[in-house]
């Protein structure tokens, strides 16, 4: 059996410093094998930078998969087709910068493919997500049948559908994007481990990790407001996937939400 953590969105600085801190505690508690991080709001709060990434996989991560906000900071460039180690969503056109999926090797003999999609419901339009997920699980499935996707989509029924979509090609799917997490962990009959949303890692007194007033100003007076990550009452949050090397499949799946002293 393997256990993998999954954790969601790295909001900030607060978010960063709160995954580095707890990330031992939880790797003990839980046997971790394997560590996926959502950092797409990692720098300041909408996107990545080398320095980001470097730290967030220095504190433990081994795959950072992402979503829309992937393109906001331009220094993401610099490094985004050269880390493998950094996803951003496969159905974004084969054009852009990056890719959307690896497989990794954890040791032991044992491989695990990470897959990384965006929704499209309330979101920009990308390819299909459903019909990538399909393409790319046979791809990873010829080196292994550990498949882990990130699904960072504002749908709940979007999530849920490619969850049936996807029961027995894969071993677990992890929704992000909405920074709340759910409390509807399972797994599907064939297999498959699924929560809608794994939740937010970084400040909890704001508002999905921003400042109060400015939400609250932008809200009330629909003018525009710099909306600066908040810094009080940090947590963070996530699942446990533990598998099945042999068979990909899930096992059971556990909600976490670990507050930061």
């Amino acid at each position: 059996m393997i256990n993998i953590l999954t954790v969601g969105d790295v909001v900030g600085r607060p978010g960063r410093e709160s995954f580095a801190r707890v990330f031992p505690d939880l790797k003990r508690e839980y046997a971790v094998d394997f560590c996926i991080v959502n950092g797409e709001n990692a720098a300041a709060g909408s996107g990545l930078t080398p320095k980001v990434v470097a730290f967030l996989l220095d504190a433990g991560a081994d795959v950072i998969t992402t979503g829309d906000h992937i393109w906001k900071n331009k220094a993401v460039y610099e490094i985004i087709d050269k880390e493998e180690r950094l996803l951003r969503p496969a159905n974004y056109p084969d054009s852009a910068p990056g890719k959307g999926f690896g497989v990794y090797d954890v040791g032991r003999g044992i491989k695990i493919g990470v897959m990384n999609l965006i929704g499209r419901v309330f979101m920009s339009t990308v390819e299909c997500p459903f019909k990538t997920a399909s393409n790319i699980s046979e791809q990873i499935s010829k080196q292994t049948p550990v498949i882990m996707v990130d699904i960072h989509a504002e749908a709940t029924s979007e999530k849920i559908a490619l969850a049936w979509h996807l029961d027995g090609k894969v071993s677990g799917i992890f929704g992000t994007h909405t920074h709340v997490q759910t409390a509807d962990e399972n797994v599907f009959p064939k297999g498959t481990g699924y929560i809608t949303d794994v939740g937010m890692t970084g400040p909890f007194e704001s508002v999905l990790g921003r400042d109060i007033q400015a939400v609250l100003k932008r809200f009330i007076t629909q003018t525009p407001a710099v909306f600066g990550v908040a810094e009080r009452n940090l947590k963070v949050c996530g699942a446990v996937f533990r598998i099945d090397e042999k068979t990909g499949k899930t096992v059971n799946i556990k909600r976490i939400q670990k507050e930061v002293s």
